[in-house]
């Protein structure tokens, strides 16, 4: 496998991962209202989804995915259904007697705690898994890079291995911005709209990929 090989893939996974999407949105929302832990622990979720996809891409069940409209519905249908109830629950927790009490609260009450490892790590391994974009990002762009022969696998988890090392090298400059950005959530106000403004979106990236048609 040649170095400019190597750099090729390098390009692509800077440009995947850094493009906004779902993934990035969860680890900028669970930060800023809950804490760096919390981020963190969305983008080992995050992690673990894509070593699955990768993991079943090296072996060639995301091909299967890929090739098959009905498998591939089945995971975008629950993706979305997944997508529209955290979005339903976030916003839903913003708005009727959740909002009247905020009301009352002072504009700088201490903004949240972290909620709990486990519900961040969840909330980004399944956003991950339920995403078939993920598994079509790999199936149709990793065997790309790999050379023909008996060695393929190797380099297979070599590329895999990059594509991780890029992720948690700019998903942790993302968690710092969004950490020093806490201070100004301090406002209820503030923390309460973002919570809606993120819920919103949460829910519009839902139905539209359930109104995918392929």
């Amino acid at each position: 496998m040649s170095i400019a090989a190597i750099l090729g893939w390098v390009v692509v996974a800077l440009v995947g991962v850094m493009t906004p999407g779902i993934d990035t949105l969860l680890v900028l929302r669970h930060t800023m209202l809950w804490g760096r832990r919390d981020g963190f622990m969305v983008l080992v979720g995050i992690g673990l989804g894509c070593l699955v996809w990768a993991s079943a891409s090296l072996v060639g069940l995301t091909a299967l995915l890929a090739a098959s409209t009905v498998g591939y519905n089945a995971v975008r249908i629950a993706g979305a259904t997944y997508l529209l109830c955290l979005g339903v629950s976030a916003l839903r927790k913003t708005l009727g007697r959740n909002s009247s009490r905020g009301d009352r609260d002072s504009d700088t009450a201490p903004i949240p705690t972290a909620r709990g490892g486990y519900a961040a790590l969840r909330a980004g391994a399944l956003t991950n898994l339920l995403n078939p974009k993920v598994g079509v990002f790999y199936i149709s762009l990793l065997p790309q890079f790999l050379p023909v022969g008996p060695g393929s696998a190797g380099w297979g988890i070599l590329l895999v291995a990059i594509h991780l090392v890029v992720t948690f090298t700019w998903y942790p400059i993302l968690i710092s911005w969004a950490a020093t950005a806490r201070t100004w959530l301090q406002q209820q106000q503030v923390r309460r709209w973002l919570d809606r403004v993120t819920a919103t979106v949460l829910i519009g990236l839902g139905v539209k990929l359930a109104a995918e048609v392929r």
